[in-house]
């Protein structure tokens, strides 16, 4: 084996850094979360002692913090990793549909989460609103989508991580498959939505500082490249060696890729999925303001763009330029398809520090996405499960104490999840293209169940089980038919077999949903699902409404029902109506996420890539270094936008915090935050 085959950093350091992510970060983050949420506690009005709290920051966080949250869980390993392997696949096209194609889902997600607002403001879940719309039948389909959603990512973030850190450090696969989720489950539980959004700030801050380090060091510093000119000649000579199948010319510098359109068709199919249906996105839907909603999803979506964007045409395309370098470790099919281009070409620019410096990239991206994760699972197993089906009536404490268990649990489901697949010899790519298989036929009824009065029940639930079967045959069917009968993970990972059964699983489920919807239209007025949780929200005109638990002691009405009663025959709870929450401009904002949304999306994968691609454009010096500049431009109002915005926006109460801390220094305890007592009367 030659020196560039090796691992690059010693086996210690993986478990160094795996364990610090179960030990050393994960506890450094665990006391970064006791911090925040004493300081929270200290000098906000915010609690963290109760499960609204908990699950969804009160329903308050501001829409810089939400971008970023949004940037932070949906930058997956696969971000990091299989961007970079299809920019290795098939050059310039291969980062460009990885990012359009995994950006218009959160761009038109911002539709879904203004609708939710409108709709369902007290949710907890996107499945709550199922049930209160549609019944206990379609709650529990559904319920498996979302769950299989969310091993999916779950698995693919602990496989990329562990694949990666094996690859440049030696450890073993197993325990980094248990170590991953191990730390991040400890600072979940003790800090929350609210702290684990802040966490996930920090986290996004770094990223985008090591990305902007490998984009200057390949464009700018590197002695191997050093600029888009050495990049333009290096790939020019890989061109002629090994030229790309199904692209102009077999260059890597041209839109002009089959394969890589056949790609961007499976990518944008399989992130409709991840996104309508991951928990973790309609989180941060219910967690931010509603005013602000729509703005930060669009602010989050196109500032996650840069990063897949910018990285991938940044490393993928350096391992291609650099192979043949005695530092560049000679990658095969499987190599590739683990996404372990990325981490080949940061060993063979920096060394040890390229290394180093990718684990701990890929490590932030793993732990954000893994927290996000785990509440989003620990909400749906709260709320879904346990309040739903096993105890209605659970207090507070309940709640909280059965939301804390779920993040551990689903932990150390993350971990099996990861070992199972490992075993069979899945790797991240394979499930990367999987996905919308079999979790496609949902996308189309679930966003008609939020957002379309006509909608029909029966119709949605046989489109999205019927999908679901259509998806899996035709991809079996396939791989079959082109591979003389043979049917195992290598056959079955194919472009054209995953093709036809991502294409079968959307479109079935959705023609279906949409046709039956149109001959027996619903007419359903969102009464029930505007009635979700308003009981738990309402407050007494004596006391608060986490003042004592007796409060929460309000009996749950059928789903179908719009009253709140008290138990007994005392005071009806007062239900002050929230300003944010007004109709008139929460449809004015649904609007502008339609037709901006839809703009983008025409933009992206339209207007830019298809001229481009049926040109058989190749481009030259110039071409090249503007394509490149436009990624680093991007990248810097991204990084603008999800690192300082945040801070300005949050600035009073900063501030707030800052004079509290300054009192409590000065003038021994005198900073401690003390609720306006409420106007007479009310």
């Amino acid at each position: 084996m030659s020196s560039a085959d090796q691992p690059v950093l010693p086996q210690g350091a993986g478990y160094g850094v795996a364990q610090r992510e179960g030990t050393g970060i994960g506890l450094f983050f665990s006391a970064f979360m006791l911090g925040l949420t004493a300081i929270q506690a200290r000098y906000t009005s915010f609690s963290p002692r109760n499960s609204e709290e908990f699950s969804s920051a009160s329903r308050s966080v501001k829409p810089g913090l939400i971008a970023s949250g949004i940037v932070s869980a949906w930058t997956w390993a696969a971000t990091l990793l299989q961007s970079s392997a299809v920019a290795y696949k098939y050059g310039i096209s291969g980062p460009w549909w990885y990012g359009a194609g995994a950006t218009v889902q959160v761009l038109l997600f911002a539709q879904l989460a203004a609708k939710l607002k409108l709709n369902a403001p007290y949710a907890h879940t996107w499945l709550e609103i199922v049930g209160a719309r549609w019944g206990r039948t379609a709650h529990l389909v559904f319920m498996f989508f979302g769950l299989a959603t969310n091993i999916i990512v779950s698995s693919m973030l602990i496989l990329g991580g562990s694949a990666t850190v094996t690859d440049l450090t030696g450890m073993h696969t197993i325990a980094a498959c248990f170590l991953i989720p191990l730390g991040v489950a400890i600072y979940v539980v003790v800090g929350g939505m609210r702290a684990t959004l802040l966490c996930d700030y920090t986290h996004t801050t770094v990223l985008f500082a090591i990305i902007l380090t490998f984009v200057f060091t390949v464009y700018a510093t590197s002695p191997k490249i050093g600029s888009p000119a050495r990049m333009h000649e290096l790939l020019a000579s890989a061109a002629v060696s090994h030229p790309v199948s199904g692209n102009a010319h077999g260059s890597y510098m041209t839109m002009r890729s089959k394969n890589g359109l056949i790609f961007g068709v499976i990518n944008i199919i399989g992130n409709f999925a991840t996104v309508f249906q991951d928990q973790a996105y309609w989180q941060r839907a219910i967690a931010s303001q509603p005013a602000s909603t729509v703005k930060a999803y669009l602010l989050g979506g196109l500032a996650w763009f840069a990063i897949p964007f910018s990285l991938a045409t940044t490393l993928g395309l350096a391992a291609v330029a650099l192979t043949g370098d005695p530092a560049m470790r000679a990658l095969t099919p499987a190599d590739v398809s683990a996404g372990l281009p990325a981490a080949a070409a940061a060993a063979a620019l920096l060394g040890k520090a390229g290394a180093a410096i990718l684990l701990v990239l890929l490590f932030l991206a793993v732990t954000s996405a893994t927290s996000a994760e785990l509440i989003a699972v620990s909400s749906i197993l709260t709320y879904d499960v346990y309040k739903k089906y096993i105890n209605p009536h659970a207090t507070e404490a309940q709640i909280l104490r059965v939301s804390h268990l779920m993040v551990a649990f689903f932990a150390l489901c993350m971990g099996l999840a990861g070992l199972v697949f490992y075993f069979i010899g899945v790797s991240m790519g394979w499930l990367y293209t999987f996905m919308g298989v079999i979790l496609g036929s949902a996308v189309v009824p679930i966003a008609l169940c939020i957002t379309w009065y006509r909608a029909n029940k029966w119709g949605c639930i046989s489109g999205a089980v019927a999908g679901f079967f259509a998806g899996i045959i035709a991809w079996l069917v396939t791989t079959s038919t082109l591979n003389g009968g043979i049917i195992n993970v290598t056959t079955s990972g194919g472009d054209y077999e995953m093709l036809s059964g991502n294409l079968a699983s959307i479109g079935v489920g959705g023609i279906i949903a949409v046709a039956t919807s149109l001959v027996w239209p619903e007419d359903f007025d969102f009464e029930s699902t505007r009635a979700l949780n308003v009981a738990s929200r309402a407050t007494h005109t004596k006391g608060t409404p986490y003042e004592d638990e007796s409060n929460e002691k309000i009996s749950e009405k059928k789903r179908d029902s719009t009253e709140v009663h008290s138990m007994a025959d005392e005071e009806e709870p007062v239900i002050r109506p929230d300003p944010d929450l007004d109709p008139v401009a929460l449809r004015k904002a649904f609007r502008f996420a339609a037709w901006s949304s839809v703009i983008l999306l025409i933009i992206m994968l339209i207007l830019i890539p298809l001229p481009l691609f049926f040109a058989s454009t190749v481009f030259g010096v110039r071409g090249l270094t503007a394509w490149v500049v436009i990624g680093i431009l991007w990248c810097f109002c991204s990084a603008f936008t999800v690192v300082l915005y945040p801070l300005w926006e949050s600035r009073a109460a900063l501030a707030q915090i800052m004079r509290g801390i300054t009192k409590d220094i000065f003038a021994n305890g005198s900073g401690k935050y003390l609720a306006r007592p409420p106007p007479s009367g009310v």
